[in-house]
């Protein structure tokens, strides 16, 4: 193993799957019905939506201002209390300036905003537990460079979908420039009005739950969730080994339609990893359900890995967590390598129905299983303006 190389020693994850590992991992792998993503009106008034959310309790966050309060860091923690542990060590073995912090997200605390602007419809001022920083987009590194008492550098990334995969690629980086020596990196989005009317105005909502790559699709669904990695160069059971990032500059929010953008990020990706296209174990689809991604990703994939490597899109389960969706996806990747005895893979929960205008890929079904442990396994995150990131991970 050479000196450059990148592990994600441990993992916090939250998401409408559940609140820990454990948990994520026994409905990530259920091939009786898919969970998750669930009917709910109440986020819009009247109006019944699929969404992935998390329905339990977050952890508190009265010991911190109330700059650092709201949905979106709750989340965080209730991810970084898993790798807590993990992440003190680090800091007593290299010290708090050794540590960073780098994580992506798109909504940050606008739904800490809209509640207080509700707030001041009704009584003409402003709610006594809310401060405008809530809603910075750095917000989410302060609050974790806080919680975990660290004082390297911190930052976040906000590129919509490819937040948080991007996150971990700047971690990576930062890490072999030697400046630090651990990266508390990954993301965080939490549900509001903003994003999910936003996305209707688009007609991209579904209300039902999403179904990827059908000919019968017609949207997504918005989710919510956290996902955290402790990132060193210390061997540990995960290596990123490979990240490609590219831009379209093709449209504000559609994909170039033939994919040359996603295909570039997941040949740099794969040559950072050293790899050859066909010793790629399973795909992560970004996989949204929307007509244009979907084409474009089909295109992309049978293009650039082909039409064998078993794909799947997990978010029919957690719904699309938009900034939080690569560092979920990259968490649920790292379950499907880790601690897996039985080789199951993230299953394709869809109608069947394929499109005939898009390429044939091989979608995994409920119950299918590798041949052996999952080697090598890349992940696809795909933004609004045609920000690609690609990830590839290397087992043990």
């Amino acid at each position: 193993m050479n000196g450059d190389a990148i592990f994600l020693n441990d993992l916090g994850i939250v998401c409408a799957l559940g609140t820990d590992k454990a948990g994520v991992r026994a409905s990530l792998f259920r091939d009786d019905a898919p969970t998750g993503v669930a009917p709910d009106d109440r986020l819009i008034a009247g109006q019944a939506l699929a969404l992935g959310q998390v329905a339990s309790a977050l952890p508190p966050l009265d010991h911190h201002p109330v700059q650092l309060r709201g949905r979106n860091n709750a989340l965080l923690r209730a991810a970084y209390l898993q790798i807590h542990a993990r992440v003190q060590q680090a800091v007593e073995r290299y010290g708090p300036t050794r540590v960073a912090v780098v994580v992506g997200t798109s909504t940050s605390g606008i739904g800490e905003a809209e509640k207080a602007m509700a707030y001041w419809r009704r009584h003409g001022e402003w709610p006594s537990g809310f401060h405008y920083v809530q809603q910075e987009i750095g917000a989410p590194s302060r609050f974790l460079a806080a919680e975990a008492g660290v004082r390297g550098p911190a930052w976040t990334l906000s590129t919509a979908c490819s937040s948080s995969a991007k996150a971990m690629a700047s971690a990576a980086r930062l890490l072999r420039t030697g400046v630090v020596d651990a990266v508390i990196a990954g993301g965080a989005d939490s549900l509001c009005e903003f994003t999910v009317r936003g996305f209707m105005a688009l007609e991209s909502v579904s209300a039902e739950r999403c179904n990827p790559f059908s000919r019968h699709r017609h949207g997504i669904n918005i989710g919510e969730g956290a996902a955290l990695f402790l990132m060193t160069r210390e061997p540990g059971p995960v290596r990123l080994a490979g990240w490609g990032e590219t831009s379209d500059a093709h449209h504000i929010s559609a994909p170039a339609p033939e994919g040359h953008g996603a295909i570039a990020a997941i040949a740099q990706a794969l040559d950072r990893a050293g790899l050859d296209a066909s010793r790629i174990d399973y795909v992560n689809l970004h996989g949204t359900a929307t007509p244009q991604n979907d084409a474009m990703e089909s295109r992309a994939v049978a293009a650039a890995l082909g039409a064998r490597v078993p794909v799947s899109s997990t978010k029919p389960l957690t719904g699309h967590t938009l900034g939080a969706a690569g560092a979920i996806e990259a968490g649920l990747c790292w379950l499907a390598m880790v601690d897996n005895p039985g080789h199951r893979l993230p299953p394709h929960w869809w109608d069947g129905a394929a499109d005939p205008a898009l390429p044939p890929l091989a979608f995994v079904a409920p119950g299918d299983r590798a041949p052996g442990p999952l080697k090598h396994v890349l992940s696809q995150s795909f933004a609004f303006g045609g920000s690609n990131a690609v990830l590839v991970f290397g087992g043990e």
